[in-house]
């Protein structure tokens, strides 16, 4: 009775494996480690005192994939495994076509063979595109996106649900995040991109640690409270418990499909993540006002409301959490 955990050492699967070791429950890990380290096997044992099963593969592997299956016996999966990167994503767009969804595709065909009909998948608010208002709710159109990233997190939300009308005994949960930041508590782990970080938070803590000299806002004149761009901001370990929260309801209702926005429903600008982080952090963040990058919105956030009345599930950690755990995580890292 093992949850199988896809991308398990990445950002949020990491932070998802450490809450599941947390209630006992027997969990699988595997990775490819192209957006993680080898290292945060470790490091989830050393938060937990718990061991786990890991593996190293890629989900294209399909033969090491069922030796997975056939060696544990799964019963749910939780899905994270996938490239991630919405301006990688623009560049290289056959790439995440490929990894992402042919690499869910033999998953679920392994799940299929060995029985295994219950998964979560990681999926992004990115499905929505550009709606045209700030607040968003899962009965929205899907499907406006605006990067092959976005594209390929709505191609698998349609895949599964075409297969639970073909087969009604699938259980699927698909979990809408919007911007996940912040870091376990311990500080052992947390978002931690190569190069240049594509997301806010990652770049401000590369900038306080001064990795890089200046952080870029990409544009100052959007319709906004102070012109800088508003985007739904969670606490990674909130995000992350979100996810226990979907597997008992998948074990209450055994069967269906069920979309949920993870998000705290309060929109926060740029300058409120900048502002914070000094603040609470006793730090200066030198920054520059940059040119808007294509496809970026003005403002979004979640209506978070079903994610409440149906999973049991709010957000509980606030921006004040999260940007001195972001700083928390950064300085070991920079040991």
């Amino acid at each position: 009775m093992a949850i199988l955990v896809t991308g398990g050492t990445g950002y949020i699967g990491s932070h998802t494996v450490v809450e599941l070791l947390n209630l006992n429950k027997e969990v699988v890990v595997l990775d490819n480690f192209v957006n993680s380290s080898p290292e945060v096997v470790g490091k989830i044992k050393k938060i937990t005192g718990k061991e786990f099963k890991f593996y190293e593969l890629d989900l294209l592997d399909k033969e090491k994939l069922q030796k997975v299956f056939e060696e544990n016996n799964i019963t749910e999966v939780i899905h994270f495994a996938g490239l991630k990167a919405v301006g990688e994503s623009v560049k290289k767009p056959l790439e995440y076509y490929s990894n992402n969804i042919i690499g869910t595709l033999i998953l679920l065909e392994v799940m299929r063979k060995y029985n295994c009909k219950k998964i979560i998948f990681s999926s992004s608010a990115t499905v929505y595109g550009d709606q045209g208002v700030p607040k968003y709710v899962e009965t929205m159109e899907r499907g406006k996106t605006t990067n092959p990233y976005g594209t390929t997190k709505s191609m698998i939300e349609k895949i599964l649900e075409d297969l639970y009308i073909s087969d009604k005994e699938w259980g699927i949960v698909l979990l809408r995040y919007f911007n996940p930041v912040g870091a376990h508590e311990s500080g052992l782990i947390g978002d931690n991109p190569n190069g240049i970080p594509n997301n806010l938070m990652p770049f401000v803590q590369k900038v306080a640690t001064g990795k890089l000299p200046e952080l870029s806002i990409y544009g100052n004149d959007y319709p906004t409270k102070d012109g800088t761009g508003v985007r739904d901001y969670i606490h990674v370990v909130d995000l992350a418990k979100g996810h226990i929260n979907a597997i008992e309801k998948l074990n209450k209702e055994q069967t269906g499909v069920y979309i949920y926005n993870l998000g705290t429903g309060t929109g926060y600008s740029v300058l409120d993540i900048v502002n914070t982080f000094e603040k609470v952090n006793n730090i200066k963040i030198p920054y520059k006002i940059a040119p808007r990058r294509a496809g970026d919105l003005p403002e979004l956030y979640a209506d978070p409301t079903k994610a409440k009345e149906e999973l049991n599930w709010v957000a509980t950690k606030n921006l004040e959490d999260m940007c001195r755990d972001s700083w928390n995580f950064a300085q070991k890292q920079n040991k």
